[in-house]
């Protein structure tokens, strides 16, 4: 298949409730809506789909930058972006992947990488995950009532849920973990420190823990070469999040690493992904997709890609709620932004195929 056109779009959602990015807080997520169409031939099969791209980046509430996580910006992909989409009209699709894997921005290596599974059909028949495992931390901008129905409204089909920690007093988190288990005392927990202690912090929290109930707690330390010590300490499992956005990262088993938290945002490509998911599995880590914190274009095509990927294990997607509205994909909100109320960046287009013909492949692919 060829690409015919090549359109991109820029957003910008407010968020009804802060979001937490480690122990900053953010209030709007923007972000890149990549669009391509595709054909075979004149006449042939047409195919338009939809990425989005959109690095964790930019800044908090608090007007700091957002520290730990995408290493590139969103104007530097913007501007990656603009410069490529002239080269890549009227190439074959497997272009894509060629630029993915030259691409020193991760963000911009998993967009073309999934733009190219999606021109391929890849994810048309795959049922995507529905099972989440619902976010709960403490709201800074909202009362305690909010956390307090969220944590009553779980449903019996919650088996666990993730809690950030680290985020404030340890004795206010502490009454949080038991407060969920007083509710649901069957519930496992996923706890997510975000690298918020340091060892000794650490160990005192999980030793007021019980153990039983967590399933591990992802980057518990400030220094990742502590989270061992840690393990020797308490014997709780601990998952790697952060430590895999490192560029020279490379899986290596230790005692008590039990997951990896893998947010394709921010590490690259599709291949990449399945060759860390591949490697870190055949030494039964469990591999977990999460979101980093996209709208529901972005958020619906990691549930296609966790059911590919990771069939076997609910994703981290449990986000979406704290949006204002959606964006192309529909999650059920009142409100979803399409295409045309979207900025546009840059637009390619390759007059090889007549619009008629396109439009007629169109009609008959729908």
């Amino acid at each position: 298949m060829i690409l015919t056109s090549l359109n991109l779009y820029q957003y910008r959602l407010p968020l009804d409730v802060l979001l937490p990015v480690g122990k900053q807080r953010i209030d709007h997520r923007a972000g890149l809506v990549l669009q391509a169409c595709a054909s075979a031939n004149v006449g042939g099969e047409y195919r338009q789909v939809e990425v989005e791209i959109a690095p964790l980046s930019g800044i908090d509430v608090d007007e700091q930058v957002l520290v730990g996580f995408s290493r590139e910006t969103l104007a530097q992909v913007q501007t990656a972006l603009t410069e490529l989409l002239p080269q890549l009209g009227g190439q074959h699709i497997d272009t894509l992947l060629d630029y993915a894997e030259q691409s020193t921005y991760p963000s911009l290596a998993f967009g073309l990488s999934l733009l190219h599974a999606k021109l391929m059909g890849k994810l048309d028949a795959i049922r995507p995950q529905t099972a989440t495992v619902p976010l709960i931390y403490h709201p800074t901008d909202a009362g305690k009532d909010l956390l307090d129905n969220k944590i009553a409204a779980l449903g019996m089909h919650v088996h666990s849920v993730k809690v950030k920690v680290a985020q404030t007093s340890i004795e206010d988190e502490l009454s949080l973990i038991y407060g969920i288990l007083r509710t649901r005392p069957h519930l496992k927990l996923r706890l997510d420190a975000n690298r918020g202690f340091t060892l000794e912090q650490a160990i005192e929290f999980a030793a007021c823990l019980p153990l039983d109930t967590i399933e591990y707690i992802e980057e518990p330390c400030q220094n990742p070469q502590d989270n061992l010590e840690f393990y020797q300490a308490i014997g709780m499992p601990y998952a790697l999040d952060e430590s895999l956005n490192d560029p020279d990262y490379q899986f290596a088993m230790q005692n008590g690493l039990t997951a990896l938290v893998i947010k394709p945002m921010l590490l690259g490509s599709i291949e990449k992904l399945a060759n860390l998911i591949d490697t870190a599995q055949s030494y039964g880590v469990r591999c977990i997709i999460s979101s980093s914190l996209e709208s529901s274009l972005g958020i619906s095509d990691l549930a296609h890609l966790a059911a590919i990927l990771t069939p076997d294990e609910i994703p981290g997607l449990d986000t979406l709620s704290a949006f204002s509205q959606d964006l192309v994909v529909s999650s059920g909100k009142k409100h979803s932004l399409t295409l045309a109320q979207l900025e546009p960046i840059a637009q390619h287009a390759i007059d090889s195929t007549p619009q008629s013909d396109l439009a007629a492949a169109k009609r008959e692919e729908n």
